[in-house]
């Protein structure tokens, strides 16, 4: 496998200055060791981002942001351009959460732009699908991804984009699919990325689990088939949990 794994934390809607003190936590557990196995990002509210760049400084662990907007610059009032997020030191940025699907009722469509809008201004988009429970009840998980895909990554969209499959209901819930229900949706996620973009680039693109990832189940979910690393929610909070969960790779 040539593709590098990654770990991203998602801090969402948490954390102050005083926060910082994990990133540094983790910048500093960020060994060359771990660096050869794996790569590190944390994506904090964008308060913290510019402050945060000066912690990683020395080039260890990276940092993305939550959001962006799809216009580079206008009259979007609280809104975050792609390119303010490079400005303030971000080299990744997560769209089409589906807590943003969700509470801000954005569509594949909207997600598809933002992914374009990070690429313009130099950022590598984490672009997330995944199915509500009710969904995967009724059968539907496959389709619902797949049409998430189709709708969700830039035609053009280049190898190095990052997709991250979350079902929804394993979101800060506890619960986490079986292997073998992770298994068949990066499988199934990968085939339709090579449709979607073809060219063979689904081959080096990675594709991230999400969901009530945590230490003591890292090192199962990691080693699923197709699964390129982690998008991790609560867990990232926590230097000694994010970190418990990278150390999977080593």
């Amino acid at each position: 496998m040539t593709r590098r794994p990654l770990v991203a934390g998602n801090w969402k809607m948490n954390g102050l200055r005083g926060s910082l003190a994990e990133i540094k936590a983790m910048d500093a557990a960020y060994d060359d060791a771990l660096r050869g196995r794996a790569e590190l990002i944390v994506c904090p509210p964008a308060t913290l981002i510019a402050l945060a760049r000066d912690i990683a400084a020395g080039g260890g662990i990276g940092l993305g942001g939550q959001d962006c907007h799809a216009a580079p610059s206008g009259a979007h009032t609280g809104d975050i351009s792609a390119e303010m997020l490079k400005d303030a030191g971000a080299s990744y940025v997560i769209v089409g959460h589906s807590e943003r699907r969700s509470d801000h009722g954005e569509t594949d469509a909207d997600v598809q732009a933002k992914a374009a809008a990070a690429l313009r201004a130099g950022l590598t988009p984490i672009i997330c699908v995944g199915e509500t429970r009710a969904e995967r009840e009724a059968g539907e998980a496959l389709s619902v991804v797949g049409a998430q895909i189709d709708g969700s990554l830039p035609a053009d969209a280049p190898r190095h984009i990052v997709v991250a499959y979350e079902p929804v209901w394993a979101i800060g819930t506890g619960l986490t699919p079986t292997v073998d229900d992770v298994a068949e949706m990066h499988a199934f996620a990968r085939e339709r990325i090579e449709a979607r973009l073809g060219g063979g680039k689904s081959a080096d693109i990675r594709i991230l689990y999400g969901g009530s990832v945590k230490p003591s189940n890292a090192r199962e979910l990691m080693s699923v088939p197709n699964v390129d690393g982690a998008l991790v929610g609560g867990a990232s909070l926590s230097a000694k949990d994010f970190i418990g969960i990278a150390n999977a790779y080593r």
